[in-house]
């Protein structure tokens, strides 16, 4: 285990890293996700994707009112 001057710059580098790790995806993954089931929460990318989700894991649910047209 690191201790003293070790930890420190160890510390420093892995917050430098998740920093622009960070800034590397910052709103992206956020961005797709357009559609979330509300039933269990789902984050889902589209819309076929979501009516997918649905009827695969909620069969006994009536479809929402948005995935009926599809």
């Amino acid at each position: 285990m690191a201790r003293g001057h070790q930890k420190a710059l160890a510390q420093q580098k892995n917050a430098a890293k998740k920093a622009k790790q960070k800034k590397k995806n910052d709103g992206k993954s956020q961005a797709e996700i357009k559609h979330s089931c509300h039933i269990c929460k789902t984050p889902c990318t589209g819309v076929k994707v979501y009516r997918d989700h649905f009827v695969a894991k909620h069969p006994k649910e009536p479809l929402p009112e948005e995935l009926k047209d599809l």
